[in-house]
């Protein structure tokens, strides 16, 4: 009698440890438990290989559970490449839903108004989208250029200031196109017929915006920045501006000295006179618009007040007062 009861106990406490061990082999992994989890999938990877990277990573308890899971649903094949952030406490077949989906990680990339491609570049190495290196050479290549319909060395300045999603695995082409897509969509007809009427193409609107983005910081003072420079190409002078010196010597946004104001380049607006070969910076809309439309003054001259604001002259006698006058306030502090 007691051999029986055993043998029945047996019976039915085998399938049920078999099922609390089927349980424990698809359930989430304890690192799963605690949060979610990101795991990287590169291309061309073989279910094989993906497998190990998530044993690896503590996504999945067993190899075996994950592989017949994929057989059972015949998704061997199917399983996408890239970055997955995994939930919180998700199991073998969620895992690999979650695969099949391709909903991989997006990035978020914000390009300021004013910055540069190296700027962005460093951005994008930093973030693990792309070197550095890819960036700036997809950046000059003449057919990825000309691809664009872009009639210069550089995409500088043609990739519009705005924040971007991306995810890892993009070659730099593919980050770079949508910048300048959207710069095309936001340039608007309008505004190149009133860059014509002003004696601008599209490039050198751009050259020049970029300039009063850079020197400008308070946004009221981008229109009369704008007329300064418009001011100055009517009269044949210098446009002077600093930032674009700061780009020619590679100092970005470094303090300038008297030798780099001396610097046989052509993007040194000290020495030569006209606008430069091309935008420094990447000009956001506000930008654009001011230089499309400068203040009504006759202004020749600024100098930086403080770190926003600056005093505005129209004779180079005022000016030179006026750089007195805040260089020695600013000694005095």
């Amino acid at each position: 009698m007691r051999r029986r009861l055993l043998l029945i106990l047996l019976l039915v406490a085998t399938p049920a440890a078999a099922a609390v061990a089927g349980w424990r082999m698809v359930g989430p992994t304890a690192r799963l438990a605690q949060g979610p989890l990101v795991v990287e999938i590169p291309a061309h990877e073989g279910v094989t290989g993906i497998t190990d990277r998530l044993i690896d990573a503590d996504a999945i308890r067993s190899r075996w559970a994950f592989l017949a899971v994929t057989v059972a649903r015949r998704s061997a094949r199917s399983l996408r490449a890239g970055e997955y952030e995994i939930p919180r406490g998700t199991n073998v077949v969620g895992m690999v839903k979650l695969l099949e989906s391709g909903r991989v990680l997006h990035h978020t990339v914000l390009l300021p108004e004013g910055a540069t491609v190296i700027e962005l570049a460093r951005t994008l190495e930093r973030e693990r989208l792309a070197t550095a290196e890819d960036v700036l050479h997809v950046a000059r290549d003449r057919e990825f250029l000309q691809r664009h319909g872009i009639e210069a060395d550089s995409v500088e300045g043609y990739l519009f200031p705005d924040t971007y999603q991306f995810v890892r695995g993009m070659r730099a082409e593919e980050i770079l196109g949508p910048m300048i897509q959207r710069l095309r969509a936001r340039v608007t007809p309008d505004m190149l017929d009133r860059a014509r009427a002003r004696g601008l193409g599209l490039h050198q609107l751009l050259t020049l915006a970029s300039i009063v983005e850079r020197e400008a910081v308070a946004p009221e003072e981008r229109r009369t920045i704008a007329a300064v420079f418009w001011n100055r190409l009517k009269r044949d002078m210098p446009l002077q501006a600093d930032p674009t010196v700061q780009y020619a010597v590679g100092k970005e946004r470094r303090t300038l000295t008297r030798a780099d104001l001396q610097a046989d380049h052509p993007y040194n607006t000290y020495r030569r006179t006209g606008l430069p070969p091309g935008p420094i910076a990447s000009p956001g809309l506000p930008a654009i618009e001011a230089t499309l439309d400068p203040a009504p003054v006759a202004y020749l001259y600024f100098v930086a007040v403080d770190e926003r604001h600056h005093h505005f002259s129209t004779t180079i006698d005022e000016h030179a007062q006026a750089v007195a006058r805040y260089r020695m306030a600013r000694g005095r502090n």
